[in-house]
């Protein structure tokens, strides 16, 4: 009897469903028009950005020498499934999200989740394009197209600074509805700052092919006066928080929960500590030792026991070590596996990813009450850039040493700032006290005397933009995607540390296209190598450009 009834109501509701018209081919667990969200929307694509700049953030500080670069080969390093995630989170969660929030915040008038919606479209096509250079954009997000073709990289640079003017619109449209903003909460001055500072690196990155356009639209840009300035910096911040989903830093979590994590690299260590022969005043804030005197344990750093490869001798490389007071990395393209040494390696510090001030305190760092307690940051784009690019373009566009040097210095003093306020905001404010407070000098006097070094260096240069491209390096630690870029417009800093092998194979100037890629679109071509150029790098080809 129970089966009977049961049987009429299956009946009823399948005659109820079919006179209401239902598609039985519609999930009714999918998202459509109808359901979505635009604020959920947005936190996503907003969320997906800050995890595809990390992940082309982090290859690119191995790749200039500003964390290790593990492998003996490049290739072997970056092989096609290598990118597998930045392509599928660039184009299946972010670009797609973004298509569909846009006719959803058109239609209620939501005018700042376009505008911020349409930044990070452009940043993420300016990523791309970096990266890859020419990839699909026209045909890319059309469902009728299963197998997109590229469109060149110039065309989707010109689309995205177009895409850039339209957010700008956005932020000043009147406008219905409040974003959830994770980046500048809700001060849309702010946004159109950066547009503009994103503005700026698009014409930086076209001097080398396009000098007239690139000098007139940086000209406009700097007659305006309206790129980030102090206080405007681009960052996403990290939380404290342990619960799922961790809110803390993700190299914080990957050091300080058990200790080990990232190498970092020599080359980097003694340009901070060694090379002027005086600390950076930023040393103690990027790194935490945990050890103050370099260990004599061929267990422990085996290259202690050797003698440095002879490309290594006859360029005067510095090899193994840093010098001798605990900065404990590794040489670029070392492929060791990993000794115990894990509690005594050099790690992350306060900035910027939430770990310790290194106040000479040397003990082992696995444990996650420690410092900032994974409070960092992502430092995507700062006003201290600003002034490095401008540096750049007065040098190399102008031929104004003097507007140059500037904007050098400015620069610097911006960095510095951002870093020491962001110390002594911190947990870690008491140490930092504590620590300049035994000192013979402030942290002022330390970073005025830095400056004052690096004018009288600029002013003796022969090679001037080799002081400004490693000085924006130097302020570079926790942004690979612009030490990348600056990189392969300059070649500075030059006279990189090389790999351990004299022949590591073809720097990237460009990556291959990833497997996902390949094997899904009949079109898809696969690129010559790791050395082919994007449209904006026509410096000569070859390792040599960049070593």
């Amino acid at each position: 009897m129970k089966k009977y009834i049961y049987s009429l109501l299956c009946a009823a509701t399948m005659l109820f469903a079919s006179s209401c018209d239902l598609d039985l081919l519609d999930d009714p667990n999918a998202v459509t028009a109808s359901t979505a969200s635009p604020n959920f929307l947005l936190n996503r694509i907003q969320l997906d950005y800050k995890d595809f700049y990390q992940g082309i953030s982090n290859t690119g500080m191995s790749l200039t020498r500003i964390v290790n670069q593990g492998s003996a080969q490049y290739e072997s390093a970056y092989a096609p499934q290598s990118t597998n995630g930045w392509w599928t989170n660039s184009y299946s969660n972010i670009l797609a999200d973004i298509q569909f929030l846009e006719p959803l915040a058109v239609k209620g008038d939501l005018q700042r989740h376009l505008g911020i919606a349409k930044t990070i479209k452009a940043m993420v096509l300016f990523h791309l394009v970096d990266v890859y250079g020419d990839v699909p954009f026209s045909e890319a997000l059309d469902p009728a197209q299963f197998n997109p073709k590229v469109d060149t990289g110039k065309s989707i640079y010109d689309a995205a600074l177009a895409t850039l003017n339209e957010a700008a619109g956005h932020f000043t449209a009147p406008s219905s509805g409040t974003p959830n903003d994770y980046y500048y909460a809700n001060n849309y001055t702010k946004w159109i700052r950066l547009v503009n500072t994103l503005k700026l690196r698009y014409f930086l990155n076209l001097r080398l092919t396009e000098e007239s356009t690139a000098n007139a639209g940086i000209d406009a840009l700097v007659a305006e006066n309206n790129m980030l300035k102090v206080g405007d910096d681009f960052v996403f911040r990290f939380g404290t928080s342990t619960a799922n989903p961790d809110s803390r830093h993700g190299n914080f979590v990957g050091s300080y929960t058990s200790g080990g994590g990232t190498y970092h690299s020599t080359y980097y260590m003694w340009h901070m500590t060694e090379a002027k022969g005086f600390d950076d005043p930023r040393a103690r804030f990027y790194w935490y030792r945990q050890v103050l005197v370099n260990s004599t344990n061929v267990d422990e750093i085996e290259c202690i026991g050797q003698i440095a490869p002879p490309h290594y001798l006859a360029g005067g490389f510095i090899y193994c070590l840093p010098g001798k007071r605990g900065y404990w990395g590794r040489d670029h393209l070392d492929p060791d596996g990993v000794p115990p040494d894990g509690l005594k390696r050099t790690m992350w510090g306060l900035y910027p990813v939430g770990g310790r001030f290194d106040d000479d305190s040397a003990s082992p760092t696995n444990n996650p009450s420690l410092g900032n307690q994974g409070q960092g940051l992502y430092p995507i784009m700062l006003a201290a850039y600003v002034d490095f690019m401008l540096a750049e373009a007065a040098l190399e566009i102008d031929g104004n040493a003097a507007a140059a040097k500037t904007y050098l210095l400015s620069g610097i003093q911006k960095h510095m700032d951002y870093v020491k306020n962001y110390g002594l905001d911190s947990q870690e404010a008491g140490a930092i006290n504590s620590w300049f407070a035994d000192q013979e000098t402030t942290l002022d006097e330390d970073i005025a005397a830095y400056k004052a070094y690096v004018a009288s260096e600029y002013d003796d240069a022969s090679n001037k933009m080799g002081i400004i491209g490693r000085e924006y390096w130097l302020s570079l630690f926790g942004n690979g995607v612009e030490s990348y870029n600056l990189y392969k417009r300059t070649g500075e800093p030059g006279r990189m540390q090389p790999g351990l092998e004299q022949n590591p194979g073809s720097f990237p100037r460009s990556f291959l296209y990833p497997n996902n890629y390949m094997v899904t679109n009949t079109n898809a071509s696969q690129k010559s190598g790791l050395d082919a150029q994007v449209f904006w790098d026509n410096n000569p080809a070859g390792n040599a450009w960049v070593y």
